[in-house]
């Protein structure tokens, strides 16, 4: 498990980034530098909502390192009245608390009364990050569009398995269309589920993911 900048034991490490802005590449170069320092040729990769987009822009840095990517509650695109929200979050960011930006985001991402465990998970688990570190990350939100239409466009040979849930209304469309596109990608719904469905139903996440794994096993001739 890694912690990305600003989160968990990655928090007070990370001196020479806390003047600089963050993008998606930035990160992912981290998490290349850790897998480097380790010497791990390939790896199966996992990724939840935001994860998904670092692990895909993995694939774009160092195709060869991935073995395959489970995908869950992927990010791929932020519809009108989720870009309008974030807009709004942006023109405020700087007046107000900023965790009440985070439940804002909370509330666009998990609307549904039935997913409430998951989303008070995700706003307890951003009290960890300190107010720049968070600002930070939402800055990244003007990255997510441009960036998920390059990636829906451009698929990468890697196997990859998107687990989603049934309720998760802005993400599971636009997961949809690609799967259709993408001949190495296969999609797993997960019934009565929002959007972090590795939460609200692990056992079902985990044995999709560890058979998807298993299936993939066999190291590539690229990482050998």
């Amino acid at each position: 498990l890694v912690d990305l900048r600003g989160h968990g034991r990655s928090k007070d490490l990370l001196e020479d980034y806390v003047k600089n802005q963050y993008t998606f590449r930035d990160i992912t170069a981290d998490l290349l530098e850790v897998i480097n320092h380790l010497n791990i040729r390939q790896a199966h990769y996992i990724g939840v909502a935001m994860g998904t987009i670092i692990i895909r822009t993995l694939g774009e840095i160092a195709p060869q390192k991935l073995k395959s990517m489970v995908l869950c509650g992927a990010v791929t695109r932020l519809n009108i009245r989720s870009r309008l929200l974030v807009f709004l979050g942006h023109c405020v960011k700087r007046f107000v608390p900023y965790m009440w930006l985070y439940r804002l985001f909370a509330w666009i991402i998990i609307p549904n009364p039935k997913d409430s465990m998951s989303r008070s998970l995700f706003i307890r688990e951003a009290q960890n990050l300190y107010k720049k570190e968070f600002l930070k990350w939402f800055r990244l939100t003007h990255e997510v569009n441009p960036l998920l239409k390059y990636f829906k466009e451009k698929e990468i040979n890697v196997p990859t398995l998107y687990v989603m849930g049934d309720r998760d209304y802005m993400f599971l469309p636009p997961v949809k269309k690609i799967v259709e596109e993408h001949r190495h990608s296969i999609l797993q719904i997960v019934d009565d589920c929002g959007h972090v469905c590795n939460i609200e139903k692990p056992d079902i996440f985990n044995n999709l993911a560890i058979r998807f794994i298993r299936q993939n096993a066999t190291l590539s001739p690229q990482g050998m």
